[in-house]
């Protein structure tokens, strides 16, 4: 009887062997999940890092937002905070437009009349004033979009921005859209005369990748007006020290930059978003706010250029 016992129990204890020994398995195999998720964070925490590293070069506040378009993978760093946009708010801009003109309310081959003194700002930025010599004539809407979009031409983006209905008929659009956090409050001859103006014309990095993604996917214009201001703002012109200047050679960046002024040694703007085509086919949206900044115009194009690189590397797989 007792050696039945005494059998019974080292039967049971060798069972129980067993079953720890199937539970450290198991564990073994969670624990190997949960730093294979860990290892996730962890790179996300290593770009975390190096944007805070980089940032500190600007002497201001860099906000990035950050997604991988079909892995849904994101990063958000000071993502909400209000930043002034200066010329990125022309892509809004563009999108009203051509929502316009999916309507049938506008077209793109239509003439607009420009006068000499829409031509009449000589400080402002502006390469068809340039062009043009400041007389009177007519531009198809298609050539005011691309003087907006790629060259970032501040005369044409009033022109269309009055055309479009002005700021709050823009505002609205955008907000329609699903694009809240974002304001869009005065013209560029406005924000010209009046350096306050920008900071009422502003957008949080994230929803800036926000409105970014929902135009890519279709959701803001029909495929042609999509697919044509796509291959615009992959025809930018302002961004060569900025996004593109530290990928590779070749990558296709559709983009949109934004640049304030500098008042007592500090620019409100440095900015650029845009979407960068990955080599596996895939997307990686980016937006990088540099605002109310210390350092120069080249370190604060560098700081962009630094976190788009990085970002490419790290979340672009």
């Amino acid at each position: 009887m007792k050696r039945t016992i005494l059998l019974s129990i080292l039967f049971c204890s060798i069972l129980s062997l067993f079953e720890l020994g199937g539970c450290n398995r198991s564990n073994h195999t969670n624990s190997g999940l949960q730093n294979h998720d860990s290892l996730k964070v962890q790179n996300h925490d290593s770009l975390r890092k190096t944007i805070t590293q980089i940032a500190q070069d600007a002497k201001g506040t860099v906000c990035v937002s950050i997604e991988n378009l079909e892995m849904g993978d994101t990063l958000s760093f000071n993502g909400s905070h209000h930043s002034p946009m200066q010329s990125v708010f022309k892509f809004p801009i563009a999108l009203a437009i051509l929502n316009m003109v999916d309507k049938g309310t506008l077209s793109l081959e239509q003439k607009i009349h420009v006068t000499k003194e829409d031509l009449s700002d000589t400080e402002t930025m502006s390469t068809m004033r340039d062009k043009l010599s400041g007389n009177d004539t007519s531009v198809t809407l298609h050539e005011l979009l691309n003087y907006m979009v790629t060259e970032s031409d501040n005369i044409a983006c009033d022109i269309l921005l009055e055309k479009a209905g002005g700021p709050k008929q823009v505002e609205d659009f955008i907000h329609d859209l699903g694009a809240k956090q974002i304001a869009i409050a005065a013209s560029e001859k406005e924000m010209h005369h009046d350096d306050k103006l920008q900071y009422l014309s502003w957008c949080e990095a994230k929803e800036m990748t926000h409105l970014l993604k929902l135009f890519y996917t279709g959701k803001c214009l029909s495929p042609s007006s999509t697919d044509f201001l796509r291959k615009m703002m992959e025809g930018t012109q302002t961004s060569a020290k900025r996004f593109r200047a530290l990928l590779p050679k070749g990558t296709v960046v559709a983009d949109k930059t934004g640049t304030s002024g500098t008042l007592h040694g500090i620019a409100a703007a440095t900015n650029d978003a845009g979407i960068i085509t990955l080599p596996n086919g895939k997307h990686l949206i980016v937006t990088v706010f540099v605002t109310d900044s210390k350092a120069d115009f080249n370190t604060r194009e560098t700081v962009i250029a630094r976190i788009a690189k990085a970002a490419y590397d790290e979340m672009g797989k």
